[in-house]
């Protein structure tokens, strides 16, 4: 190929196309994961931890395949969405109703559950049972809030992963070029679950839930990937929900979604329209998404 490729936020040059090529060439044995291993390493791809980015160079991969540029080695697993039907514990399936003031429930106790496989699992099964979006895993930079009261019953469970590659009401809001976009994306999360348990009704708790987690996240990101978040975005469906929490925890509305997805490459798919609300966590968010 004689064209430069843009590809989750990174720029291929057809050099780069044909050392993939001759990668997966000339280890016709080598799984996908061996494969996406190698990438990283050639291509020194690495979090600011040093750890190999191996999740996004298996994305970028079979991006590729799907734009048919390489062809990939079949599966060697099928991917398994048992996590989707996977029942809560008896212990975070009680659906007694929850109500009365915050203070019922203090201590409130917030936990970044990520690297803790017990509560990971008790994380997806919740937001599997109850998100109306459901959940199916997790792909590339996220962390991962349980929030319980005082007894250590699940109350809320909320998602942070990456930020969404294009929107131009962000976009145009922080004053991106693309080429700024492509170097600083990655200071920038989704709040892409946010979910308190249905049987849950305490006046004020969602934006309680939210103050606490942002007032941590960035150095959340700092300790497990080794940069920090200066900027988050969420993406509220209209239809659904009016975005009540998130303008009572000081988000604001930026603008909305054109109701297309990314994957409507024949501009005509239709999708629910989605308001884009953002929280600045640095003052000077703008300078140091724009250097």
């Amino acid at each position: 190929m004689s064209e430069a490729l843009d590809v989750q936020g990174r720029r291929l040059e057809p050099a780069d196309i044909l050392r993939i090529r001759e990668l997966i060439a000339g280890n016709p044995s080598w799984s996908r994961r061996r494969l996406s291993e190698a990438l990283c390493v050639a291509w020194e791809w690495r979090n600011g931890n040093g750890r190999t980015k191996d999740m996004a160079a298996r994305s970028l991969l079979v991006k590729l395949q799907a734009r048919g540029v390489i062809e990939l080695p079949p599966r060697r697993q099928a991917p398994s969405n048992r996590m989707v039907y996977r029942r809560l514990s008896p212990h975070s399936d009680d659906t007694t109703p929850v109500t009365g003031v915050l203070q019922d429930l203090e201590p409130l106790d917030v936990q970044e559950v990520s690297a803790d496989a017990a509560a990971r699992l008790r994380f997806a099964a919740a937001l599997a049972k109850y998100h109306y979006l459901g959940f199916r895993g997790t792909v590339g930079e996220n962390l991962q809030y349980m929030m319980t009261d005082k007894t250590g019953r699940l109350l809320a469970c909320l998602l942070f992963g990456s930020a969404a590659w294009k929107c131009r009401p962000r976009d145009q809001f922080i004053g991106w070029s693309p080429t700024a976009r492509a170097r600083h994306l990655h200071l920038v999360t989704n709040n892409t679950r946010f979910l308190i348990l249905p049987f849950v009704r305490v006046p004020h708790l969602a934006s309680r839930i939210l103050g606490q987690i942002l007032r941590r996240l960035s150095a959340d990101w700092q300790k497990k990937y080794g940069h920090r978040i200066v900027l988050v975005e969420t993406f509220v469906e209209r239809e659904r929900f009016a975005g009540t929490s998130y303008k009572a925890a000081n988000w604001f509305r930026v603008g909305a979604t054109t109701g297309r997805s990314r994957q409507d490459r024949s501009r005509q798919l239709q999708v629910p329209v989605k308001d884009v609300y953002l929280y600045p966590l640095d003052p000077g968010f703008r300078e140091g998404l724009s250097l």
